[in-house]
């Protein structure tokens, strides 16, 4: 789910049945049972087992991907690219083919489904209990960037324009913020606005930096947070990064900065005020230091040299688009009641606030992580 919480709501499968669309993938008949699974609220998505063996389906959501089967063709890359390197032990969920021999199916209806092989006997952590756990998500994002760094970026097709182009959040931002002058009597609202408009020079840094070549452009997951990684039931070692929508050409340094954001806020995005926001520096040494351990071989000075700013601005992006979607009338991300975009933004926020307090320990964490042993 890119970005946090989107909420663009699943559209529910019309008068095509599950049954049919299953039945159009290369598997084993008979299909004997279609459930719900998990929580997702962008694809509509269900558990399949038939002849033995358990499967995801999920269908494309067409309204924030404007063109799903690309994110099959990209996904078939990754796993090409995988079996190549099989020592780097990187799981990828396998794409089961139509029986076309394609790689998604566009039913009558126009969604577009997919269905992938389910990785048994992996489960989710709610959250970091100890320094190994937060070492397994440092080497597996540090094993997946390190499968694909030879991988030339155009080899990947974009699957959601825009996404992590933080001078565009800027910018729309502006735009929505010269619409609704009168939101900022609102002092929580004047807040949030005067920390967004201080910190403007910090949304172009790593785009500047690409733009003048500094940084590459390489293959990344867009969206490696926790809830994004599975782990083995019983040995507890990082097997796989699931949900690659976004797998798609961008910087490195988002999907580091946004991994320790999400990792590394023990009070969460949805934070209830009991519990103070802030960055935990135990838990991101153990995941930059397991990450440094798998990439530090090739992984550019310059992109080594940006962390600290992609850790201060991975929660700002963030928090710029809660803050922009609650000023537009929360068109885009999920809330549950009113002015719960701008409680997030806050959140997020005051996780950029804690950062900056602690620039000079992070600073020093970055050069400990990647010196050479």
């Amino acid at each position: 789910m890119p970005g946090g919480e989107i909420d663009e709501t699943p559209q529910a499968p019309t008068h095509v049945s599950l049954g049919s669309i299953v039945e159009a993938f290369e598997i084993a008949s008979p299909v004997e049972t279609i459930e719900p699974y998990g929580r997702g609220l962008i694809n509509d998505t269900f558990r399949v087992s038939a002849g033995g063996t358990r499967y995801v389906l999920q269908r494309i959501n067409g309204a924030v991907f404007p063109d799903p089967l690309r994110i099959m063709c990209n996904i078939q890359v990754l796993d090409r690219q995988a079996r190549q390197q099989p020592d780097l032990g990187f799981r990828v969920p396998a794409l089961i083919a139509t029986r076309k021999g394609e790689a998604g199916l566009r039913a009558s209806d126009g969604n577009v489904w997919r269905l992938m092989t389910l990785i048994e006997d992996a489960v989710g952590l709610p959250g970091i209990e100890d320094p190994e756990q937060a070492c397994e998500i440092g080497r597996l994002l540090g094993r997946f960037h390190t499968l694909l760094q030879s991988l030339p970026a155009e080899a990947l097709s974009v699957t959601l324009p825009g996404f992590h182009e933080t001078p565009a959040y800027l910018a729309r931002f502006l735009s929505v913020l010269a619409r609704v002058e009168g939101a900022r009597n609102d002092p929580q609202i004047e807040t949030c606005v005067r920390f967004a408009l201080d910190r403007q020079a910090l949304a172009t840094r790593l785009a500047d930096a690409r733009d003048r070549g500094e940084i590459p452009v390489r293959v990344i997951h867009g969206d490696p947070k926790l809830d994004n990684i599975l782990f083995d039931r019983d040995s507890g070692r990082a097997l796989a990064l699931i949900d690659l929508d976004t797998l798609q050409p961008g910087l490195i340094l988002h999907d580091i900065g946004d991994c320790l954001r999400s990792c590394c806020n023990r009070s969460g995005e949805s934070a209830d005020g009991r519990t103070r926001v802030a960055f935990d520096l135990a838990v991101a040494e153990p995941i930059l230091r397991a990450y440094a351990e798998q990439t530090r071989a090739w992984l550019s000075p310059e992109e080594i040299a940006l962390i600290p700013e992609a850790i201060r601005l991975m929660p700002f992006e963030l928090g710029l688009r809660f803050l922009t979607d609650h000023l537009e009338g929360d068109r885009y991300f999920k809330v549950a009641e009113p002015g719960e975009n701008l409680r997030k933004a806050g959140i997020q926020f005051a996780l950029v606030t804690d950062i900056e307090v602690k620039v000079e320990d992070i600073n020093t964490m970055v050069t400990r992580c990647f010196q050479t042993p």
